[in-house]
């Protein structure tokens, strides 16, 4: 019952956001949630935080990584202000707090025209008293074995970018949606708006192709979200998060972080309750053979995101047992699984992010200079660093920095490397023309899907699922 009440009010939804933004199905004469791609009946999405491509894959020796020196040490470094050149270096597996930061403000600086200069400088300019060395890190094999025998396994993207050049959450409303609808931080009493051309899931469950978002929340959690979606309750926990904001340290305020990445626009309450699942329930999933058609798997957030100060060992170990799960599982023959991060987290990379079509008309919009919300933050100290932090342009018309990722399925191409520029929405696109379902936006109407890493018309390579490096510290969680 409450499963089609949500079905009704989602058609509704997608009826409203056509008035808004029209587009096709890929194939017009085929009804929407048809199955127009073979080879793959689940798609399982695991994406992870804050780590640049070169950040862990620059020493790969595959793919656009690392230049490297007569001591085979990566070449590449990165002027301060004062004009020193900061080289990059191995650090430890367990990051500080802090930094390096990846601010819309700060990430500007770091793209510093296409030259990607402004790594060292952007700790320097908005974290003064930082080390602002850290950006110019790196990792090797080592310390992420699972990860590096994974992507010398299966096909890589060395190519995959995040979808705009800023935080967490405008990146994962990317994922979901097309857009980030104006937001350019990770401020929480900026999630409560909704896009006028909807998101996926809304049109998945509209058409009746089914999802979920496997979790690390506790129950209370989950169901105090389910009641702040009430009416007038949420308004009161939007005033709540402000207030915190103002009154106290901004570290301190910006650390709610995402909890469930299908939440980053306001899912509603029977949104909460029939596709919010516990991450038991997909190790259970997994093994049964009862996945969804697509599956959003996320990290526990404060343990295993691999953000700073997190040890990314913890990651790595969970990751893997996300990959392994899958590889084991019955359906394996008929599941893809993307891996991939949902932005740089403040670290180096060589490669200059391309531009990208505007998503909508929705520009950035920084809180701090709003009417009335603004008129309070900048009463404030911490008021007046977030209106730094999300100083910039206010357009979403670039890519962000590249990020690792490995598509992998029995079809996954052997020894391959694509190129293809692909962000975030690439996985939109994928969703779209396996289930004719029409774009979000511009972005994701000209995103490519990564289905060159796939070949379905040969016999799968990986069909026995390939021996992997074990992680260096396995996930006990």
């Amino acid at each position: 019952m409450l499963r089609g009440l949500e079905r009704s009010l989602a058609r509704r939804r997608v009826r409203r956001r056509e008035e808004h933004f029209s587009a096709k199905e890929p194939d017009p004469s085929l009804a929407r949630g048809t199955d127009r791609l073979g080879g793959f009946e689940h798609l399982v999405v695991l994406m992870m935080e804050n780590h640049s491509f070169d950040n862990y894959l620059g020493m790969l020796g595959r793919g656009d990584g690392f230049a490297l020196d007569a001591r085979d040490r990566p070449s590449e470094t990165n002027p301060a202000a004062d004009g020193e050149a900061v080289p990059l270096v191995r650090r430890p597996v367990r990051q500080v707090p802090v930094v390096p930061t990846q601010s819309w403000h700060a990430s500007h600086i770091q793209y510093d025209g296409g030259s990607n200069d402004g790594f060292v400088r952007s700790v320097e300019e908005t974290l003064p008293g930082c080390d602002a060395r850290m950006p110019m890190t790196y990792w090797t094999e080592e310390d992420l074995p699972f990860y590096y025998g994974l992507a010398r396994t299966f096909p890589l993207a060395d190519r995959w970018f995040s979808s705009c050049l800023g935080p967490t959450f405008p990146n994962r409303r990317f994922l979901v949606a097309g857009t980030a609808h104006g937001l350019l931080d990770d401020l929480p009493f900026n999630l409560f708006d909704h896009p006028k051309s909807g998101t996926i899931l809304d049109l998945m469950t509209a058409h009746g192709v089914s999802w979920a978002n496997y979790h690390h929340i506790s129950r209370f959690r989950v169901n105090w979200r389910r009641f702040s979606r009430a009416r007038g309750v949420s308004a009161l926990r939007r005033l709540g998060f402000l207030v915190a904001a103002v009154v106290r340290p901004l570290r301190t305020s910006l650390e709610s972080k995402v909890q469930a990445t299908a939440d980053v626009y306001p899912l509603g309450f029977l949104g909460l309750g029939n596709h919010l699942r516990p991450i038991d329930a997909f190790w259970r999933g997994v093994a049964d053979g009862r996945l969804p058609s697509v599956s959003i798997v996320d990290p526990d957030f404060e343990r295993c995101s691999e953000e700073n100060p997190q040890d990314i060992q913890a990651g790595e170990g969970f990751a893997a047992k996300v990959v392994e799960a899958v590889m084991a599982g019955p359906k394996w023959s008929t599941t893809l699984l993307i891996w991939v991060y949902d932005e740089h987290g403040g670290y180096f990379d060589h490669v200059a992010p391309p531009a990208a079509p505007t998503p909508d008309g929705v520009p950035g919009h920084n809180p701090a200079r709003r009417p009335v919300v603004g008129w309070l933050l900048r009463r404030f100290e911490y008021g007046r660093q977030i209106d730094m932090l999300d100083e910039g342009p206010t357009s979403y018309d670039r890519l962000g920095f590249r990020v690792p990722a490995v598509v992998i399925s029995p079809y996954a191409k052997p020894d391959y490397v694509s190129s293809t520029p692909f962000d975030h929405t690439s996985i939109l696109k994928l969703i779209e023309l396996k289930w004719n379902l029409p774009s979000l936006t511009a972005r994701d109407a000209a995103a490519v899907a990564p289905l060159d890493c796939l070949d379905f018309a040969a016999s799968p390579t990986f069909l026995s699922p390939p021996r992997i490096p074990a992680p260096a510290r396995p996930w006990k969680g």
